[in-house]
């Protein structure tokens, strides 16, 4: 039996850039597999989720005077829990029927992002000691 299915990010795949990256990251990750399958409203509606859960992730991690990284690291999980354990079967309640994309694209941009903020931030510190 032949699947007609567009491929998405699977479930793990959203719960790990989430964590590692931001829900930010996994957010969108969700919001493309909603468009692949033409649910605009519910994308949109994910995506807006996930801005609004990465705004308080900042502030989260920003609250104490020395801010620590495992804040960001647990806020990313709690985020991803919520995209990949509410909405993910709210909006594929058969995610296992779908064909998995891979993930080298979003891992690639990840790294390239990454890549920037290290470079903005060294750059940074070497203005203002300089």
């Amino acid at each position: 039996m032949e699947n007609n299915l567009p491929k998405i990010y699977s479930k793990k795949a959203i719960l790990g850039f989430s964590i590692f990256m931001s829900t930010l990251f996994g957010g969108i990750l969700l919001y493309l597999n909603l468009m692949s399958v033409k649910k605009k409203t519910e994308a949109y509606t994910v995506l807006g989720v996930s801005i609004l859960l990465t705004i308080i992730s900042i502030v989260i991690v920003n609250i104490p005077e020395n801010p620590k990284g495992s804040l960001a690291y647990l806020c990313g999980l709690a985020g991803g829990s919520i995209l990949s354990y509410f909405f993910v079967p709210k909006y594929f309640p058969n995610e296992e029927e779908y064909s998995k994309k891979a993930i080298w694209k979003p891992l690639i941009i990840a790294v390239i992002i990454s890549a920037i903020f290290v470079a903005l931030m060294i750059y940074a510190g070497s203005v203002e000691n300089g």
